[in-house]
C-alpha cells in the first residue's frame, strides 16, 4: 500500500478554473492500493481558501470526510502554515514511509522543509507536477508555466534539496490528448455514478481550452503524475543534468546542462492505450457519495 500526501491547488467544480487536481485526486481514490492520509491545499488555480473549499466539497462529494485537508500558504514566501507544519511532522513521524505528489505552488513543500531540515531525506518519494523544457506553443497562444513559476524560489529549494525526485513536466503530458467524444464515451460506459459526476463537472473545460489554445480536448497533467506515481512502469526514464536557477524558474524553465550540479528524472508517458485506460479504470473504482 503506497501511502500519499497530496499537496495541490484543486479547483474542481469551480467555474473556469482548472479541473485536473480535483482528477488526480478521484484518481489517487480509485486506486486500492493507494491509501491517501491527507491532502494539503495551496494557491495557483484560485486563492488557497477557494482551493480549500473546493478540496473539502469533493472529498464530501465521495464520501471521504475523513481524509484531513491542511490550509497552505496564501502566496510567494507564505512559508508558516498548517499544511507546512502537517507535511513536516508526518515525514519526522513515518521516515520512509510517505510519498509526495505536489500539483501546484510548491510553497507548502518548501515551508516544510524549513521547519524539518530532514523533510526530503525522511520521504520515500516525490513526483512533482510542473516546469517546462520547451515553450508549450498552441494554435491560438502560448501557455505559461503555472505551478513552479508561482514561487521560483521554493520551486529551486524543493528541486535542489529533493531527493527521490521526479518532475512530470508539461512538454511531457502533451503525449496524451483526451478529446470530448473519447471522455464522455468511455465514462459513461460503464453506467457507474463517478463516470457522470467526472463529466458533469469537466465538461465546461473542453469549451475553455477550445477557445482559449484551439486545443480540440485537454491534457490530463496533474493526472499524469498521479499515474507516474502509482503505476511507474507506464513510463518510460528520462534522466538528466541540471541547471536550475529561481532566475528560470520565474517562467518555470529548467534548463538542462550536462555538466549542470543536479540529476532529475523527467519521465515520459509510454503507450496511449494502457495510460488512458488505467485512469478510466481508476476513476470509476471511486465510491460516490454524491448523488446529485
Amino acid at each position: 500500500m503506497k501511502k500519499v500526501l497530496f499537496d495541490c491547488d484543486n479547483t474542481f467544480g469551480v467555474l473556469g478554473c482548472d479541473v485536473d487536481d480535483g482528477l488526480a485526486l478521484l484518481y489517487l481514490l480509485g486506486r486500492e492500493d493507494v491509501d491517501v492520509r491527507a491532502v494539503t491545499v495551496t494557491y495557483g488555480n484560485s486563492q488557497t481558501d477557494v482551493t480549500y473549499e473546493a478540496t473539502r466539497r469533493l472529498l464530501r462529494d465521495v464520501g471521504r470526510e475523513d481524509i484531513p485537508v491542511l490550509r497552505g500558504g496564501a502566496g510567494p514566501g507564505d512559508y508558516d502554515s498548517e499544511a507546512a507544519d502537517y507535511l513536516a511532522q508526518a515525514a519526522r513521524e513515518h521516515p520512509g514511509e510517505l510519498s509526495l505528489l505536489a500539483t501546484g505552488s510548491l510553497t507548502n513543500l518548501a515551508g516544510a522543509w524549513r521547519k524539518n531540515g530532514q523533510f526530503f531525506h525522511q520521504l520515500q518519494q516525490v513526483v512533482l507536477m510542473g516546469g517546462v523544457t520547451a515553450p508549450l506553443v498552441f494554435q491560438r497562444q502560448t501557455m505559461e508555466e503555472l505551478n513552479f513559476s508561482c514561487d521560483p524560489q521554493a520551486s529551486f529549494t524543493v528541486l535542489t534539496e529533493g531527493k527521490n525526485l521526479a518532475v512530470i513536466t508539461g512538454n511531457n503530458c502533451l503525449k496524451v490528448l483526451f478529446t470530448k467524444e473519447e471522455y464522455a464515451r468511455r465514462l459513461l460506459a460503464s453506467g457507474r455514478a463517478a463516470g457522470r459526476y467526472i463529466l458533469d463537472r469537466t465538461d465546461s473545460w473542453f469549451g475553455y481550452t477550445r477557445e482559449g489554445y484551439g486545443i480540440e480536448g485537454f491534457y490530463n497533467w496533474d493526472v499524469t503524475a498521479a499515474v507516474y506515481l502509482a503505476r511507474p512502469e507506464l513510463f518510460t526514464e528520462n534522466k538528466g543534468r541540471f541547471a536550475f536557477s529561481a532566475e528560470d524558474l520565474k517562467t518555470g524553465h529548467l534548463r538542462r546542462d550536462g555538466a549542470g550540479p543536479w540529476a532529475c528524472c523527467l519521465p515520459e508517458i509510454g503507450p496511449a492505450a494502457p495510460f488512458k485506460e488505467e485512469i478510466y479504470d481508476a476513476w470509476e473504482r471511486v465510491e460516490m457519495k454524491y448523488h446529485g
